[in-house]
């Protein structure tokens, strides 16, 4: 992958790119489903010192600490005439929540002072200085599933040019795993391929897969590349669809697995990039200010029980291997069958096996990108709130480190504790309604000298309020105080001033936001529970339209709510209404404040800069201009497509693993499709008459791809070939 000047790809022999096979050959790697029953002890992956557990216990105990304080003035605040059950139930929750925030403060204190150590380096990585030289063959996975193929692999290609230009890319080979079902874009990936391949000039070091059923999803797809050709490679790195990496920050993590031989994972900070609506810029800021603050905390207390997120990280195929075969879970979805958050799980499993997980948030050159808007996150993250409460089927597996599972809570919590605010708002009020409409109970059952009714103690409750709200939002100020400390950094966000602006809008919008936030993910947990799938939808990340009767349709319970907690709060007293301003407003706006953060906002261009954007790296450049470069080519209907570019159809065919029916198979989609395609008298009623997957299971079979191409008219028919 060295690349010379003229920016195209060396060919490794000198042999043509159409002469190169489209996978190397196999090397199988056995991967053994984990059982989440008991396994043997496995070695810890290094000794332990005293200063992480100092740490932990200050991360732990520090929340226990300031949680076990807020619970104790807060029944003092409800603690007037007695408790009643409404309250119990409010103090209850308020301390679950307040454990959550709590945790989440101490963190952000140690990463405040990680970042002012500057603490980095572990593992021998070092985030500057001469790059090394690796001794072993490493690889690049990108799993894609219904992606635009010309926006993939535009980025896939300004990763692979900038390793090229480090001089090790003849260490790496670079594999495409499609799960794609969309038959349109299935034969728009094999051309984006071939013609990748072909401005390349590789012979061997690029590879295209496509898998007929993609069994266990994003998992099944990087294991089913593991068990055939993962015994070649001694560590491989997941890109996701929308990542970048430098090819300096590849080759420093693929040389700290040479040099740590019980080290099983390295996951980098991708940062956020790309934005361009204001729901992208916020994101985005947010992510580059605050994201190394919580990273660097996270980093220093986890050490080698640190967390995967899935992508923009370096994993040893052998420790994978040996370790992250997931199980199916018992009984039927959505908490039954493969596992969706696939990567918390790995990495438990991983460590149980004895090999180091690590995070290195001070590694730059990890790049991704942000949904557009708030509808594209709430699609996104039901998929992630189903996997993530998957994992409390998981918690109870034996042998699973502490802090596995610790970083399993935090997963699961981050989407139980939106219901959790819900109940606790409609607690507190109920209790407001309950004082001001239901008189007191004069003879309670019981001996009591005095009645019992609900009341509060107000300045106390202010007290705690304010409390909160600074456990809450100090962690925002300790970020922008680590960036004034760094001059470079400060400037990179357009100064000092201009960024503390941008924190105080970010704040406002973020906070007016966050009830539509919590609606939506409480709705999420309540169908979840309630036994709904949410599948495996393609993510939207471009940020070319909006549609607002979706949005309408979408938000429109979260106004009705909005209105209705509005109505409620005003009807027991104005102070009330002013105390819950910001909620009912963010959830009565909820559709205009979507629309109006779904769009560029040029009145708000000059916050929320980024060091990236206001001075884009080289490799996000050269990204961006290949995906402005990239043109959809004509036609781009598979068929139509198929039967006008002869290399592309042959390729296509010598792909197909399954293109012959074998006896015994009776799969619906195949027989039907072939049945439609005879009917037909043109290839137009033929597409018409079929739906995708039978048009997917038609390209996938030589007799059925045979007839479709007769109805086109293609001269690329097999020699007697017949329906």
């Amino acid at each position: 992958m060295n690349r010379p000047a003229s920016r195209a790809m060396p060919c490794r022999t000198g042999v043509g790119a159409d002469a190169a096979p489209a996978l190397p050959p196999e090397s199988p790697l056995a991967m053994p489903v984990q059982p989440l029953g008991r396994v043997p002890r496995a070695p810890a992956p290094g000794p332990r010192t005293a200063a992480l557990f100092l740490r932990r216990a200050f991360v732990l105990g520090g929340a226990g600490a300031l949680t076990v304080l807020a619970a104790h003035e807060m029944y003092l605040v409800l603690d007037v005439g007695g408790v009643t059950l409404l309250e119990y139930l409010v103090l209850c929750l308020f301390v679950l929540l307040f454990a959550w925030i709590g945790f989440a403060f101490t963190n952000a204190v140690l990463g405040l002072s990680s970042l002012l150590r500057r603490a980095d380096g572990s593992l021998g990585i070092a985030p500057e200085g001469p790059l090394p030289a690796l001794s072993a063959r490493h690889a690049l996975l990108l799993p894609i599933y219904n992606e635009e193929p010309s926006r993939v692999l535009a980025g896939l290609e300004a990763t692979c040019e900038s390793l090229g230009a480090t001089g090790a890319g003849a260490q790496f080979d670079v594999f495409i795993l499609s799960d794609t079902t969309d038959p349109d874009v299935w034969v728009a990936e094999e051309a984006g391929f071939l013609a990748l391949r072909a401005r390349w000039g590789l012979d061997g070091g690029l590879f295209y897969r496509r898998r007929p059923r993609n069994t266990g999803r994003k998992a099944g797809n990087i294991a089913e590349w593991v068990t055939r050709f993962g015994g070649a490679y001694e560590s491989f790195l997941i890109l996701d669809a929308d990542s970048v990496m430098t090819g300096a920050c590849i080759l420093r993590l693929a040389a700290a697995m040479e040099a740590n031989p019980r080290v099983g994972l390295i996951q980098t900070l991708p940062v956020i990039v790309g934005g361009r609506t204001l729901f992208a810029r916020l994101q985005q800021f947010a992510g580059r200010l605050y994201g190394p603050l919580i990273a660097h905390g996270l980093a220093s207390w986890s050490g080698p029980e640190s967390n995967y997120w899935g992508h923009n990280a370096m994993i040893r195929t052998r420790a994978f291997a040996d370790g992250a075969g997931l199980p199916e879970l018992k009984g039927p979805k959505p908490f039954g069958g493969h596992i969706l958050s696939h990567d918390f799980i790995e990495a438990a499993l991983m460590r149980r096996r004895g090999w180091g997980m690590h995070m290195v948030p001070w590694l730059e050159g990890s790049y991704e990108e942000g949904p557009p808007t708030l509808t594209d996150l709430a699609v996104r993250d039901r998929r992630w709130c189903q996997g993530n409460l998957q994992h409390i089927a998981v918690l109870p597996a034996r042998g699973l480190h502490p802090v596995s599972r610790l970083h399993l809570l935090t997963g699961i919590g981050s989407y139980l504790t939106a219901p959790l605010w819900l109940v606790m708002l409609l607690a507190g009020l109920a209790t407001a309604l309950q004082a001001r409409f239901v008189p007191p109970d004069y003879f309670p059952s019981g001996f009591s000298l005095f009645p019992a009714w609900p009341a509060q103690d107000p300045v106390r409750a202010v007290q705690v309020f304010i409390g909160t709200m600074a456990v809450l939002l100090l962690p925002k100020l300790f970020a922008y105080g680590a960036l004034v400390a760094s001059r470079t950094d400060r400037r990179g966000f357009g100064g000092g001033a201009l960024t503390l602006a941008s924190v105080l809008t970010e704040t406002l919008i973020s906070g007016l936001l966050a009830p539509v936030t919590m609606f939506t993910q409480s709705m999420a947990v309540m169908g979840i529970l309630a036994g709904r799938d949410g599948g495996w939808q393609p993510q939207r990340r471009d940020d070319d339209r909006i549609d607002t009767a979706s949005v309408a349709r979408f938000f429109l319970p979260h106004t009705l709510a909005g209105w209705l907690l509005g109505a409620a709060a005003l009807s027991i007293s104005l102070p009330l209404f002013l105390w819950m301003t910001p909620v009912v407003l963010g959830l009565a706006l909820a559709i205009p404040l979507v629309l109006w953060t779904g769009g560029p906002r040029a009145s708000l261009a000059a916050l929320f800069r980024t060091p990236e954007e206001r001075e884009p790296p080289p490799v996000l450049r050269r990204a961006r201009e290949l995906r402005q470069a990239a043109t959809p080519a004509a036609p781009t209907e598979a068929v139509a497509r198929l039967a006008t570019a002869p290399e592309l159809l042959a390729f296509h065919r010598a792909q197909l693993t399954d293109g012959e029916r074998r006896r015994g198979d009776y799969t619906p989609e195949r027989l039907i499709a072939l049945a439609k395609i005879a009917d037909a008298e043109s290839l137009e009623a033929a597409l018409a008459a079929l739906t995708p997957r039978e048009k997917a299971a038609a390209l996938g079979d030589f007799r059925a791809l045979d007839a479709f191409l007769a109805l086109a008219g293609s001269p690329g028919l097999r020699a007697g070939a017949v329906l």
